[in-house]
């Protein structure tokens, strides 16, 4: 809708093509993004000069370093006019962002009512499904004819994603059943309630975490999930919108640290070179330290190494598989176990299957690895049994292989295990940590080999 050439008028302070489009529903979020792509300044300074009204709509589309410097620039006022018409969860969001001191001088800004109810969810864990509630939600009376809802929800209830389903709830406010708006559309308004209800929804408890919300509606397809207390007690919604926000978030969080990187804050163009830098150097660090015990042990078989020297040319064959084979079976896990598939509990049957799968893929290399040996030693093109016999070297690297092979899926796969288990973060078991530990060990189990095999 907003086309590039806005931009300039835009930053000269023209914003009358701008507003041109303000009735359209999504208006605010065009805006954003338009924004967004504006130096941190620019976009303050034009969301500064919006109408009132459209500061509200638009806020909650902008990352909270934006949002934060939104709110110095403008008078308290209009701050307080902004935080107490967010829908509760962007507000929950924007002061989960601020340090301690930001969240008192900004709780001040609410009314005693949204003060409250701030300040109970922001009590509940971070990751929990509180965080992302929606006070306002739509309830009806089983009793009701689908006319009187109707008129009660007009009269009391605005436009918004989290009426598009209707609760019905009883006289102390505990879920009966959920009903989609078209269902009070399209039956005879004389009709009550009752008569249309099917006894079965939904919902979420309170205390539920945000990947059980993220399930649940993979589950069932919703658009909105009722939120209730311990009693049943209708709490709030949550909508499918700020799940798909939050699952996202998280994915890029978990493909961040499997990669061998902090998460990072902001999207990658809006983070500053030296927060990149710190956010880089500390794994790098600890890899680079876990890399130079594999000097380490090549130092350790030092002699082993002068005496076949044929040995030092398997070195990358043998422990590039033992990394790529970890790298996979990590992959596969922590993927599985944020789809639910698997648990740490499940731990023995993904063993049992690894050792399975290591033994089976390490014979298939280990074979080619053989092959390939024995084709250059049958076509002169290299000479493995100059010291000893070209037979022994091929089983040595083929059952090198195999073993590092089954190491590593080994070790791929139980670390993530072992991260849930203690409650962390399975992805930080990252690709580059798993290869890191398999290379160091990949060395020893081909050094043992060698020199059982080959009596050196």
């Amino acid at each position: 809708m907003l086309a590039e050439e806005l931009r300039e008028n835009i930053l000269e302070g023209d914003l009358t093509e701008l507003l041109r489009h303000s009735g359209d529903e999504d208006f605010p979020a065009e805006v954003a993004r338009l924004l967004q792509s504006f130096t941190n300044e620019e976009a303050i300074n034009v969301f500064v000069a919006l109408p009132d009204d459209l500061k509200v709509k638009t806020f909650s589309f902008f990352d909270h370093v934006i949002q934060l410097g939104i709110m110095e620039e403008l008078p308290g006022p209009q701050r307080s006019n902004i935080l107490n018409n967010l829908e509760s969860n962007d507000r929950v969001s924007f002061f989960d962002s601020l340090d301690g001191v930001e969240v008192t001088e900004y709780l001040a800004l609410l009314s005693d009512k949204n003060r409250l109810a701030t300040y109970d969810l922001l009590g509940y864990p971070e990751q929990s499904v509180a965080r992302l509630i929606n006070t306002r939600f739509t309830t009806v009376r089983k009793e009701w004819t689908l006319g009187q809802a109707v008129e009660h929800i007009r009269r009391f209830y605005s436009d918004t994603p989290d009426a598009n389903v209707i609760f019905v709830v009883d006289n102390n406010g505990k879920l009966v059943d959920d009903l989609p708006i078209r269902r009070l559309v399209l039956n005879d308004q004389n009709k009550k309630i009752e008569d249309i209800m099917d006894g079965f929804y939904v919902k979420l408890e309170i205390q539920d975490s945000i990947d059980d919300a993220i399930q649940k509606f993979k589950e069932y397809d919703r658009v909105a999930i009722p939120v209730t207390n311990s009693n049943n007690v209708v709490m709030g919604v949550v909508t499918i919108d700020d799940v798909i926000d939050e699952a996202e978030e998280k994915d890029t969080k978990d493909m961040q640290q499997f990669g061998g990187v902090e998460s990072l804050d902001l999207p990658y163009v809006k983070t500053g070179f030296f927060t990149m830098i710190q956010k880089r150097a500390g794994w790098l660090i600890v890899l680079f330290i876990g890399e130079l015990f594999t000097a380490t042990a090549m130092a350790f078989f030092e002699m082993e190494l002068s005496k076949a020297i044929v040995l030092q040319l398997f070195i990358p064959l043998i422990i590039s598989s033992g990394g790529n084979s970890g790298s996979q079976a990590a992959t596969l896990i922590i993927r599985a176990m944020a789809l639910k598939e698997l648990s740490y509990r499940d731990w023995w049957y993904v063993m049992r299957r690894e050792v399975l799968s290591g033994l089976t893929l390490g014979a298939i290399l280990g074979i080619i690895g053989f092959i390939r040996i024995a084709i250059w030693q049958y076509l002169g093109w290299y000479n493995y049994g100059t010291h000893f016999n070209w037979v022994m070297v091929g089983v040595t690297v083929s059952l090198s292989v195999i073993g590092i092979v089954l190491w590593g899926t080994l070790t791929g796969s139980m670390i993530p295990m072992i991260l849930k288990r203690f409650r962390l973060d399975p992805a930080t078991s990252s690709a580059p940590f798993v290869a890191t530990l398999v290379d160091v060990t990949g060395l020893v189990i081909y050094f043992t080999i060698a020199a059982i095999m080959l009596g050196i």
